[in-house]
């Protein structure tokens, strides 16, 4: 029996990376296939596993479960915050099952994106019976520094 093993190594790809549009629409569709597959009502740890999964055999380099230090004062913090995932070092993908997403989700999104440079991010609400309900997308910064 074959066992998976995720770290917060990034994997291997072998095509060219894609721009923020491009990538957001490869991790939304492999979201969908992993949501379709499981459907509503599970723990957030085994919808990441499986949109690794899915995001591997599309070829997406990713990371999963990303240290996000906390700069304060000019000193590097490690206060466990961690990215659920990041794809192709350009999107930062938080997971969550939960009933409804709250003000305070797209909080932790935004904070994430400053706390880790990166300008787009994914919000994934796994529990929900058509999961582009519960999907938010955020960019952070002028448009002319995001590559849309």
């Amino acid at each position: 029996m074959n066992k998976l093993h995720f770290t917060t190594e990034i994997t291997e790809h072998t095509e060219p990376i894609k721009n923020a549009n491009q990538l957001t629409e490869i991790v939304i569709g492999c979201a969908i296939e992993a949501h379709h597959a499981l459907g509503a009502g599970l723990l957030e740890s085994a919808y990441e596993i499986c949109l690794c999964r899915e995001l591997t055999l599309h070829n997406m380099p990713f990371e999963s479960q990303k240290p996000i230090p906390l700069g304060y004062k000019g000193v590097k913090l490690d206060c466990g915050y961690r990215a659920d995932l990041i794809v192709a070092g350009k999107i930062l993908v938080e997971i969550k099952s939960v009933d409804q997403l709250a003000p305070i989700h797209d909080a932790q999104l935004l904070t994430y994106l400053k706390l880790s440079g990166l300008k787009v991010g994914l919000l994934l609400n796994f529990n929900e019976r058509v999961l582009t309900h519960g999907i938010r997308r955020k960019v952070v910064g002028p448009p002319e520094e995001v590559s849309l």
